[in-house]
């Protein structure tokens, strides 16, 4: 059977899906690996043999832009590849978890994708001024926020993000209870059609919301990949050297401890622990950074 092109559009377990034009159609196949390999991620653009009219093998998967992961003592879990921005959907309620929010922008940073906040249910006064205060820690390292109402203002939300979306690969990720959902089904008005459509071609049957899946935007302008809310963002796999560097509030010190070694937690004239005392880096960050060292050392893949 002929070799095709796809781009894999969702991924359940071992079972992916590939989105294939051949002959001008559009095509969905169901798509395993050789083996038991999983090193597949929604976004790859990969290289496939047709074992039946709507069934392949991964031969080979094209070379990535980009890759976002995480990971934890054990195995790693791919979100997406080849995308260029990410949207963390935040909320005045329920509550956000700064913990979350601050590893998905390591990972970003680690990954060379451009980051932003969307805080969703502005609308929501008695959480508004709370919530601003908490996203003001990464506006103030450069990461830009923007503002929505979902459910109560549609039209200014699709207003807000689709200029921002466009011309870009991008994943939108948060906890639950953000409203994530909402905000892709008013950007992908056929998003639900298409979780079934999805979701019957990989035999996933009702669990539409167990995993990550990508959409092309009206117009054919961009795409945007949806994940399944999550609390827990690893990152095990970052190294000690990668770590420090993806912290974009370190930057301006890095090079400036006494050691060329300086691991930044109890070290002697150590310019990121000054920083801290200083509250020129907020001590909430710099923990997070101790916790990420501690769980680097602990990978045993």
């Amino acid at each position: 059977m002929s070799d095709l092109q796809g781009t894999i559009v969702a991924a359940h377990g071992r079972h992916y899906l590939a989105d294939v034009e051949a002959d001008g159609q559009h095509q969905f196949l169901q798509c395993v690996t050789r083996g038991k390999k999983t090193n597949v991620a929604v976004g790859d653009i990969v290289h496939l043999k047709r074992t039946s009219p709507d069934q392949a093998v991964i031969e080979k998967i094209a070379e990535r832009t980009t890759l976002l992961y995480r990971s934890d003592q054990y195995k790693s879990k791919l979100l997406a590849a080849n995308i260029s921005r990410l949207f963390i959907v935040i909320a005045t309620e329920p509550g956000f978890t700064d913990d979350l929010v601050s590893r998905a922008l390591v990972a970003c940073e680690a990954a060379g994708i451009e980051a932003h906040l969307i805080l969703n249910k502005v609308d929501v006064q008695e959480g508004l001024a709370r919530a601003r205060e908490r996203a003001a820690l990464y506006t103030g390292m450069g990461y830009p926020l923007h503002e929505v109402s979902a459910k109560s203002d549609p039209a200014g939300t699709v207003a807000t993000l689709l200029p921002l979306l466009a011309g870009h690969s991008s994943i939108l990720i948060g906890q639950s209870g953000m409203g994530k959902s909402t905000i892709v089904n008013l950007l992908i008005p056929d998003a639900d059609i298409a979780v079934r459509e999805i979701s019957e071609a990989l035999d996933t049957g009702k669990h539409t919301t167990t995993f990550t899946r990508l959409y092309k935007l009206p117009g054919g302008d961009g795409t945007i990949i949806d994940s399944p809310g999550f609390q827990e963002f690893g990152l095990y796999h970052l190294s000690e050297g990668m770590l420090e560097r993806a912290f974009v509030d370190f930057k301006p010190y890095l090079g400036g401890c006494k050691y060329y070694n300086c691991r930044h937690l109890a070290e002697p004239q150590c310019a990121i622990l000054d920083a801290v005392a200083a509250g020129k880096i907020s001590k909430m960050r710099h923990e997070l950074y101790g916790q990420l060292l501690h769980e680097s050392a602990q990978t045993l893949y």
